[in-house]
């Protein structure tokens, strides 16, 4: 009877675990850039509610040449 070559398990589990590596990078990018997103967006309607109109010379400036 002839020999059968059995597979490489070893291989097989390193490319499960290249393929697991990069699903759970690419959520954890997903999860903290979408964190930092929603923190920027409440500093950002915090300061819009605080900050207003103001005058500053470089508008000054601008509607002069109008």
């Amino acid at each position: 009877m002839s020999k059968q070559n059995k597979p490489d398990e070893d291989r097989r589990q390193l490319l499960k675990n290249i393929g697991l590596g990069v699903a759970v990078g690419a959520i954890a990018t997903g999860v903290s850039t979408t964190a930092n997103a929603s923190v920027d967006s409440q500093e950002n309607n915090k300061k819009e509610k605080t900050a207003g109109y103001h005058e500053t010379q470089h508008i000054r400036d601008y509607y002069d040449t109008l």
